[in-house]
């Protein structure tokens, strides 16, 4: 199976494209995901929807808008509120993780490996096949 984040933005108006991905796709949906952490001194989150894999393929996109979003506890918004009334429409409860920021890693690549590994270990998604 090959999981892979493909990244959005980083939560301006593309945050509207996430969430009609989630809405045209609900019957592929697998989880709502808020990734919380500090970059630059401001605390940022990360919105993630994540699809079941594709049947043939075997591929799972998580689609992600990285870093660009104010954390919702520290400065209320309406982009996280909207992901918020996505996930009541939707029957879901958004997953909240704590993680290091991209910057803390050489390449986006390792970022995207270090999140995968988090949720396989977690077991949001299936581990790798």
């Amino acid at each position: 199976m090959i999981q892979r984040f493909i990244e959005l933005g980083e939560g301006y108006s593309d945050i509207y494209e996430l969430i009609e991905l989630a809405k045209a796709n609900r019957h592929r949906l697998s989880g709502l995901f808020a990734f919380h952490t500090i970059k630059n001194r401001q605390p940022v989150t990360s919105l993630v929807v994540v699809l079941h894999p594709t049947d043939p393929g075997d591929f799972q996109p998580l689609y992600i808008c990285r870093e660009g979003i104010p954390h919702p506890h520290y400065k209320p918004n309406k982009r996280f509120e909207l992901f918020s009334e996505l996930a009541n429409e939707l029957n879901q409860e958004i997953i909240h993780l704590e993680v290091k920021p991209s910057t803390f890693f050489a390449e986006l690549d390792l970022y995207y490996q270090h999140l995968i590994g988090i949720m396989r270990m977690n077991r949001f998604i299936p581990p790798l096949q």
